[in-house]
């Protein structure tokens, strides 16, 4: 895992170098460089496979130069097939190899987590891998073109300028939505994609979508090749010259793949606990699960103190608002795990977003079914009429009018409230817009999965994941997101998902055969702890209101309104949003 950093055009060296070190973190094992009078191309590296100084980046072969960021777990597959003379154990000189061999191609071929810059004499590519679990950025002036792992590198270059449409976005969803980022004129290459520069000129295409059509319907099938598939994932990503270590939540997920990866060798787990919350812990299913799988456990403990000392951490990590508070226990998580010499961890991400693992997802079913009420434009005139703040309004009134009514499992403000808590006129539906780019007419279960997939997973959780573990040198591996196991589950038939109105049916049927029932069976808890609690009684909650005094981005009343909700328990997703976003904005801009 590692960063990578690229100017095309007119730069000051100096400023390249400080801007490559600036992502010291994802690469600390060593870091170097190539450039001439208008290129310059860098790499950090955090040596994962083939350990040896003759893999480091970037790699020249003849006119190609690369700088690569990820894992290609087919990489030794790929090496019996070429036709190519290797001299070093490392994927990096396969993908020169598959490019030398299949042109721009190669990608397909590729079965991994990554981000590529590649120059081929005076044309240069970008690619990022088919889910986003990488991260790649660039921007374009009238002087150059940059491109870089992480957004820091870029800001130096440029004027920082807040783009208030990714704002909506995020008070949608969490996240900027890929190709916006928070900041004017800094672009995020959408995952799936790669981009070409040449003569100045920026052209983008897709390489990858992950649509099938349904063709398993029986159940002893479906179940047969998701496990057959799993396993073959889990082994893929324990390919490392280092040890690959596993997180532990106690949940279905983390279970199951660390339970298969179990299977392969004796494996060191993580578990993350709270004092004095108890009821946010799920210590003790994981302790039960370690001790089903014999791995070698740690539990670590998050208080207050350590909660607040983070928060900053991830504001580094970060460069933009995100609406997930996991991603401070998370970046804390991965301090601890740091200690013990962990450089590559697998994590659970994705069972819930392939195998309906949500209670959302069964709730927005039977909402749908108003859709095929005859008689509804009463209704529909009715919802236009007597509009509420309540979710269960904007649900009615999407269904009503033909919209698509679930847009993610995460999403947060609705349209009517961030008009009413926004200065700026926010319109009908805008929330759509920030997916658009996404949009595809499907039935209902398979747009869940795939808009999950694509906004929820891609830009909320990989960015989360991606940065909170490479803060702290280490490289998060997530199994269950597999290109193969992903196609699988779309050729599942969706009614097999639901069956018996139970969340993750087909993985829970997995889990029965080698996990303790109790763990399989048990109601999903979610991920949850007292960050809310904790910046409430360190009044650090209160940050909103200071600096929108300056901002005047939000309406004060509507600011009021919400803090008071705080203090009583409410809106605790909303209240982070607009925290995290106040910090960063008085940080950044």
């Amino acid at each position: 895992m590692c960063a990578i950093f690229g100017i095309v055009g007119e730069y000051d060296l100096k400023e390249a170098k400080n801007a490559l070190f600036l992502m010291e973190h994802r690469g600390p094992d060593s870091s170097s460089y190539i450039f001439d009078k208008n290129f310059f191309l860098g790499h950090n590296r955090l040596s994962i496979i083939d350990l040896d100084k003759e893999a480091d980046q970037p790699f020249v072969y003849q006119d190609i130069a690369l700088s690569f960021n990820g894992e290609i777990y087919n990489y030794k597959e790929l090496k019996e097939k070429l036709p190519f003379n290797f001299k070093t154990k490392s994927d990096t000189e396969t993908i020169i190899a598959a490019y030398k061999t299949y042109g721009l191609y190669f990608i397909n071929y590729l079965r991994g987590m990554f981000a590529i810059a590649l120059k081929d004499g005076n044309i240069f590519y970008l690619f990022r891998d088919r889910f986003g679990k990488k991260p790649l950025f660039y921007y374009q002036d009238e002087q150059r073109f940059i491109f870089a792992s992480e957004i820091k590198a870029i800001l130096p270059f440029v004027k920082k300028e807040i783009d208030l449409k990714s704002l909506s976005c995020y008070l949608s969803y969490g996240s900027s939505i890929s190709p916006r980022t928070f900041y004017k004129g800094i672009k995020k290459l959408s995952p799936g994609y790669f981009l070409t520069f040449k003569d100045n000129r920026i052209e983008i295409k897709k390489y990858y979508d992950f649509l099938q059509e349904s063709s398993i319907f029986s159940e002893d099938e479906a179940i047969e090749k998701i496990e057959e598939a799993v396993q073959k994932a889990v082994d893929y990503r324990l390919v490392a010259d280092v040890e690959v270590a596993s997180f532990l939540s106690g949940g279905i997920d983390s279970s199951i793949v660390s339970y298969f990866a179990s299977t392969k060798k004796r494996l060191t787990t993580f578990s993350i606990g709270y004092r004095d919350y108890p009821k946010y812990s799920e210590l003790e299913f994981a302790k039960k699960v370690a001790d089903h799988i014999g791995s070698n456990h740690h539990e670590v403990y998050m208080d207050k103190n350590n909660f607040l000392d983070s928060i900053q951490k991830a504001l580094f990590a970060l460069d933009e608002p995100l609406g997930d508070p996991a991603v401070i226990p998370l970046i804390f998580l991965f301090e601890n795990v740091k200690k013990y010499g962990i450089k590559a961890i697998l994590s659970g991400e994705g069972g819930d977003e392939l195998f309906m693992g949500y209670r959302q997802y069964f709730e927005f079913l039977d909402i749908e079914k108003a859709k095929n009420l005859r008689y509804k434009n009463w209704l529909k005139n009715y919802f236009k009429s007597n509009f509420s703040l309540n979710k269960e309004w904007e649900w009615y009134k999407r269904v009503f009018e033909g919209s698509p009514l679930f847009r993610t499992t995460g999403e947060i403000f609705t349209d009517l409230q961030k008009n009413l808590f926004l200065k700026q006129n926010i319109k009908d539906n805008e929330s759509l817009e920030c997916i658009e780019n996404y949009l595809i007419d499907l039935e209902p279960i398979k747009w869940y999965s795939y808009i999950d997939i694509k906004a929820h997973l891609g830009e909320l959780y990989f960015t989360k994941l991606d940065r909170a573990s490479m803060i702290n040198s280490i490289e998060a591996r997530t199994p269950l997101i597999d290109q193969d196991l992903v196609e699988l589950s779309f050729k599942i038939d969706s009614n097999l998902k639901i069956k018996n109105n139970q969340t993750k049916y087909l993985l829970r049927k997995i889990g029965l055969k080698y996990l303790p029932k109790e763990i399989i069976l048990r109601k999903k808890k979610g991920f949850s702890y007292p960050f809310m609690e904790w910046l409430v009684e360190s009044k650090e909650i209160e940050k909103i209101r200071s600096v929108n005094k300056k901002s005047q981005i939000f309406r004060d009343q509507e600011i009021d309104f919400l803090l008071s909700h705080i203090n009583n328990g409410n809106f605790k997703q909303h209240g982070w949003l607009l925290y995290i976003f106040s910090l960063w904005l008085e940080n950044n801009i």
